[in-house]
């Protein structure tokens, strides 16, 4: 049953979060920064939403209603009567601590705390709040209105019927979840994933294959849609850079440290899609 979510931050996830639960119903309050920021995530919102109405996936008169159901903000404050919270900031523990320290003093009783996060541990997060039994991670996948996976984290206190509200939210914009039933770094997406990826690179970096050829083995020879090195083009070298430094620091494991060449195309600014250049030229 639709209610009424926040969304904080209004980058790629953010502004996908946003699309997927006003199309369900859901009245959207979406926080960030700046205007400007905000102005990106609704003309990114207004392009997708257009892209389905000219495929004929939702009707045109969807674009402006869904558009319609969707606030934005620079105020925190704006988001206390929400019944779910999405948090999808950056991957840095420091800036997602100080907002569910907010968030903890502006949202009502009973409210889903949710974050984003795709590897920090659920239960670092909620150490700040004086209500633990309410954060829950909701990790939604790039792009969200295309993407199906929704992994529920549980955090060492979460309860089962935050958990349960979770779920209900997630389901009901769409999305099939699987429960994380303990917060490991990097769950179990990003835990399989960044060992993948950091293998990939590795071998990229060596000079034993192409980053194309890579990317056909893996999708001709295991069934993957995209490649690896494709994938994290689209999600962006920054991002994955900071989940597997989190997922090494969480785990001393050396399979998960982040090697050389992506190191050094995120100093350079070769962040994937989003800047033209990545492991492929857009």
């Amino acid at each position: 049953m639709a209610g009424r979510l926040a969304v904080i931050g209004s980058g790629l996830m953010g502004s996908g979060i946003a699309q997927v639960s006003a199309q369900a119903g859901w009245q959207v309050t979406m926080r960030d920064v700046n205007d400007a920021s905000l102005n990106r995530g609704m003309a990114a919102i207004e392009e997708s939403l257009t892209r389905f109405a000219v495929k004929g996936r939702i009707a045109e008169s969807d674009v402006d209603a869904t558009l319609s159901r969707i606030t934005t903000t620079t105020d925190l404050d704006a988001v206390a009567e929400a019944d779910v919270v999405v948090e999808a900031i950056f991957e840095k523990i420091e800036a997602k601590h100080d907002v569910f320290k907010q968030l903890d003093k502006i949202c009502k009783a009973g409210a889903v705390l949710g974050t984003n996060t795709s590897a920090i541990p659920i239960t670092q997060i909620a150490t700040v709040t004086e209500r633990p039994e309410s954060v829950v991670g909701i990790h939604f996948f790039s792009p969200v209105p295309m993407m199906k996976l929704v992994e529920l984290v549980r955090g060492y206190q979460t309860s089962d019927e935050t958990l349960a509200a979770a779920r209900s939210y997630a389901e009901g914009v769409g999305k099939t979840c699987v429960e994380v039933k303990r917060d490991v770094a990097g769950f179990v997406s990003n835990r399989l994933f960044s060992a993948i990826l950091v293998e990939a690179i590795k071998l990229v970096e060596s000079g034993v294959v192409s980053a194309e050829d890579l990317d056909t083995v893996m999708k001709l020879g295991f069934g993957h849609a995209m490649g690896p090195l494709a994938t994290v083009d689209l999600t962006g070298l920054d991002v994955m850079l900071n989940a597997a430094g989190n997922i090494y620091r969480d785990t001393a494991d050396e399979k998960f440290f982040p090697p050389e060449l992506l190191q050094r195309m995120v100093t350079a600014g070769d962040l994937g899609r989003k800047t033209g250049k990545g492991f492929y030229t857009y």
